[in-house]
């Protein structure tokens, strides 16, 4: 389950109503000026929209608007850039600017001691380098998680061969130590609080570069080995496992995190590398083994490849869809091949990039295995059901990150009787007339009634008009790859 935890420099919704409430008492004239042109151009975009389909424009206006919204999102705001680029020999520089996470830089002779959690820094002279201690994992600001996260102590010592630990073994290349603790064991966690903070690290070693884990797991390696090996030539280094003392020359301790499940172009200090980048590794890292089950496979399922096809994640337990067979039917109606994927923690992630990199549409509810928009090709579609009491979750986690992968998001609001709670609680009780004062309240209202309490019943009525949005928009999109020379401007 995502730890709902926000930054507060981030949010602040009742600060934020209250500056609007400000404004608009300050400009009631100017308002009904404003909204008399403003429903003249709604009349007006009207017509431009529903035009093509009244008579028969094949301008593929859905696909235009997507290109301009993508870019518009794919503008940052300018960033300063990171802290501790340059170390000088002999010294740790810290950079704790940052409020997601720590990230210390060490140059010269650095000798790894596991027992005491250490990483010392051997020097010819006395400095003024004075020691540091560090929890190398990306989420500083929450206490509650960082409090279980084991701690490292980088020493400074004036070197004395009689007392020095000797190198068993000597590394030619940089280390990045980092930790698998933590929320690790979650999907959304390991790549939004792990996986791509590595690629942010690391991605301009090209590969000449070991990882050191701290609480390290076989089963995270043996997940995500295919990954890391884009990422290192080198094999992984359990710090806690291996008592040797490893020998290196520079060493990052810490990861580097950017926001959601994404990677910020300008706070890249070698190279304007994007969320999409990190997806191309992801590429490379599957491709292989995607062959081989291509291979393994039987012939006995024929698709017809002319229908775009349709993934349903589907959920087991809470926030799960209800009437998920009529779905399931509604969506072969409108004309997608469809698959009902069902990934548990043992599905090898191998097979369910290959589902998911292979479709037009995805559709799930709200939950961590939205993660895997992430294994969707650039503008393909991505449904997330949104259920009560999550709008801000679903935005911020997985909405505004799919958009910057490319992605056409569409954000499917529930309405209340759509809501297994609409007919546990009534239609006037807080729950379900004001999601927001229950979220107030805290993470633990939050999860018991709107993540673990909650299941949805799709009006199939109103999302038959989703899904045909989303077929028109795959149809259009193929033809336009298929016969690009018939929209060259």
């Amino acid at each position: 389950m995502v730890q709902y935890h926000r930054l507060i420099i981030h949010h602040g919704r009742k600060e934020e109503r209250f500056r609007v409430s400000v404004e608009e008492v300050g400009s009631l004239k100017k308002a009904k000026q404003k909204f008399l042109s403003f429903l003249f151009l709604t009349i007006l975009s009207c017509c431009f929209i529903v035009s093509p389909y009244l008579f028969g424009f094949s301008t593929l206006s859905l696909l235009d608007s997507f290109s301009r919204e993508n870019e518009a999102l794919s503008s940052y705001e300018p960033a300063p850039a990171p802290v501790c680029l340059e170390v000088s020999n002999g010294t740790i520089c810290c950079d704790r600017t940052g409020l997601r996470s720590d990230i210390c830089v060490m140059k010269g002779d650095i000798r790894t001691d596991s027992a005491s959690s250490s990483l010392f820094l051997l020097t010819s002279t006395n400095n003024t380098t004075t020691p540091q201690k560090i929890k190398p994992y990306t989420r500083k600001w929450e206490t509650s998680v960082m409090d279980t996260v084991q701690e490292l102590n980088l020493i400074p010592k004036h070197s004395n061969k009689s007392s020095d630990r000797v190198c068993d073994v000597y590394h030619d290349v940089p280390a990045v130590f980092f930790s698998t603790g933590g929320y690790t064991g979650n999907v959304y966690h390991e790549f939004n609080d792990g996986i791509i903070p590595l690629f942010i690290t690391s991605q301009h070693y090209n590969k000449k570069v070991v990882f050191v884990i701290v609480e390290y797991h076989d089963w995270w390696e043996m997940k995500y080995g295919d990954i890391v090996s884009q990422l290192t030539d080198y094999p992984l280094v359990d710090f806690n496992g291996d008592s040797r003392t490893h020998c290196f020359k520079e060493a990052t301790v810490g990861l580097r995190i950017h926001d959601e499940l994404t990677v910020n172009s300008t706070l890249m200090s070698h190279g304007n590398k994007t969320i999409v980048d990190f997806r191309n590794v992801l590429d490379r890292a599957y491709t292989h083994r995607i062959q081989s089950l291509v291979q393994e496979e039987t012939k006995t399922t024929v698709l017809d490849v002319k229908k775009p096809k349709l993934v349903i994640l589907s959920r087991n337990g809470s926030r799960a869809i209800l009437n998920e067979d009529l779905l399931v039917k509604l969506a072969e109606e409108t004309g997608f091949n469809v698959e009902v994927l069902r990934p548990n923690k043992r599905t090898e992630m191998a097979k369910i990039y290959r589902s998911m990199n292979t479709s037009d549409v995805m559709i799930g509810v709200h939950g961590a295995a939205m993660t895997h928009f992430l294994f969707l090709k650039p503008k393909s579609v991505f449904i997330q059901i949104v259920p009560l009491g999550t709008d801000w979750a679903a935005e911020t986690y997985y909405g505004e990150p799919a958009k910057k992968l490319g992605l056409k998001y569409i954000g499917y609001k529930i309405m209340p009787q759509e809501s297994s709670l609409y007919y546990e609680y009534g239609k006037d009780d807080p729950v379900i007339r004001d999601p927001d004062s229950l979220n107030d309240k805290g993470w633990e209202y939050t999860k018991k009634i709107y993540l673990q309490g909650q299941n949805v019943k799709l009006d199939l009525r109103r999302f038959r008009e989703t899904l045909a949005r989303s077929y028109d928009f795959s149809i259009r999109l193929r033809v336009r790859e298929e016969v690009p020379h018939l929209f060259v401007s």
